[in-house]
């Protein structure tokens, strides 16, 4: 068994549903679907019992689902032991978002201070998993906003924005001091791909199921604002072109900068960033 194939495992196995499965690993479906056919065919039983609204563990898949964690947190922990030894420990930090953000800036130098033999890798996601990758292993922590499905996580956060909604310079509501949501209700907004986190989705459209083109990027949105004059909502601090407006909303929590993990990593490479993290967004 591949360390690969178990991971897709898990994650049909936790989802109960290949679609979503293939998108939190961020992979098509028919390509996860073959591979779960083969570990049933290595194994020699049948792991899932698939239905039209989804999948269930059977008896023999629940075992290997407990031992796939169990062997996954170990190759996790493997790595990083070999990697000290070798002198090269790595640690991969997911970032949701804009990378102007002067708290991303200044967690980057004092984490090279802090940590000069240490590589660092990024890996820069889009807005369709808002947990950069973590889930699917791609990512030891990230950096991204909340709020989203936290189960079998850690959040800490590190610091919260206050939201304003995006509009075209020369929409009549640009003009006004401050909006709430009620005044937005027949507008279009920002939606994400089918299968994103449902929390995520619901937070940045205000709590309330909208319509509207469907986005994956920060770039993505501000076209659909410029051609279509759809709306939809971002942290305050973005400084945008002339020809968008941002109109502070008042009637939405902020949005959380959080710093977040697989509950129980043990890494301390983790464990000192995010305390890296947490004194850099202080200031």
């Amino acid at each position: 068994m591949e360390l690969r194939t178990l991971r897709y495992f898990v994650a049909v196995a936790e989802e109960l549903h290949f679609g979503r499965a293939a998108t939190r690993l961020h992979m098509s479906q028919p390509p996860l679907s073959r591979a779960i056919k083969q570990l049933e065919a290595d194994v020699g039983a049948l792991l899932l019992t698939r239905s039209p609204t989804g999948v269930t563990l059977t008896p023999v898949g629940r075992v290997l689902l407990d031992e796939a964690r169990a062997l996954l947190d170990h190759a996790d922990r493997v790595r990083v032991r070999v990697s000290a030894a070798a002198g090269t420990a790595t640690i991969t930090v997911g970032i949701l978002g804009d990378g102007t953000d002067p708290g991303v800036s200044r967690l980057a130098a004092a984490y090279r201070r802090n940590h000069p033999g240490i590589e660092i890798r990024i890996r820069d996601t889009d807005l369709t998993d808002p947990t950069c990758g973590l889930r699917a292993g791609l990512v030891d922590v990230a950096l991204t906003r909340a709020p989203f499905d936290e189960t079998a996580l850690t959040v800490r956060e590190l610091r919260s924005d206050p939201v304003g909604v995006v509009l075209r310079a020369d929409d009549p509501l640009a003009r006004r001091e401050t909006l709430r949501l009620a005044e937005l209700s027949d507008r279009r907004w920002f939606q994400f791909p089918q299968g994103t986190d449902p929390l995520w989705q619901s937070y940045w459209n205000g709590g309330t199921l909208r319509e509207g083109p469907v986005v994956r990027a920060v770039q993505e949105c501000l076209q659909a604002v410029l051609w279509n004059g759809t709306i939809g909502l971002a942290p305050s601090g973005h400084d945008l072109p002339a020809e968008f407006a941002v109109v502070p909303l008042v009637d939405l929590e902020p949005s959380r900068v959080v710093a977040v993990w697989n509950e129980g990593d043990a890494n301390s490479l983790v464990r000192s960033f995010v305390e890296t993290a947490a004194a850099a967004y202080r200031r």
